[in-house]
């Protein structure tokens, strides 16, 4: 997937004018690109449409406009991007309550490196989390984690000849296992691969 250039972006100006509508599309594409594990997470999968309005949206509300700051974004959330061999995700675990949460990502540390994707019925592959940064302490992991899922070219192939898609959580406190996404979800991702 092409990453994103400075010359994709729009202006300030003309963002501002065109946001009621990127915002639209954005939302409608990421109704496929969302894999609800359980109650309480969930993988967001980001490509090329999600990061450009994601950095879009940051210089809008940073007012960045120099050529160093516009820069850095693009560092930043190309990383994001799918390489054409992976899905790439921002994983978050979800608990409304500020003290239910405080005690759920203490009894849920290391949950970013149980995350799993599986294609048809080949062998379960574990995310590889956070390679800019350690979210997680001995006592409690972070909320929000960043996650990429390296596919084989024979996985890739089962899933473009219409494989299932499944993932899932190994953790001990928090086990899920979500067979098979819907097609929607399913073709969406898999065109990450082209």
């Amino acid at each position: 997937m092409k990453k994103i250039a400075r010359s994709d972006l729009l202006t300030l100006e003309a963002y501002s004018e065109q946001r009621p509508e990127w915002r639209k599309r954005v939302m409608e594409h990421k109704k496929t690109r969302v894999v609800a594990l359980g109650s309480h997470a969930r993988l967001y999968f980001e490509d090329r449409l999600t990061m450009q309005y994601q950095i879009q949206e940051m210089l809008r509300a940073e007012k960045i406009f120099d050529s160093r700051g516009i820069r850095e974004e693009l560092e930043v959330y190309n990383d994001l991007i799918p390489d054409g061999n992976n899905l790439k995700a921002t994983f978050m675990l979800e608990y409304e309550d500020p003290e239910l949460r405080r005690q759920e990502l203490a009894r849920l540390v290391g949950i970013e490196d149980t995350l799993w994707a599986q294609a048809g019925f080949e062998d379960r592959l574990y995310a590889i989390a956070n390679e800019d940064l350690e979210r997680s302490t001995e006592d409690k992991t972070a909320s929000v984690h960043f996650v990429r899922f390296e596919f084989t070219p024979q996985q890739i192939r089962e899933l473009q000849n219409g494989a299932a898609l499944g993932f899932g959580v190994a953790h001990e406190n928090y086990p899920v296992t979500v067979e098979a996404v819907p097609d929607a979800i399913r073709q969406s991702l898999v065109s990450d691969f082209d």
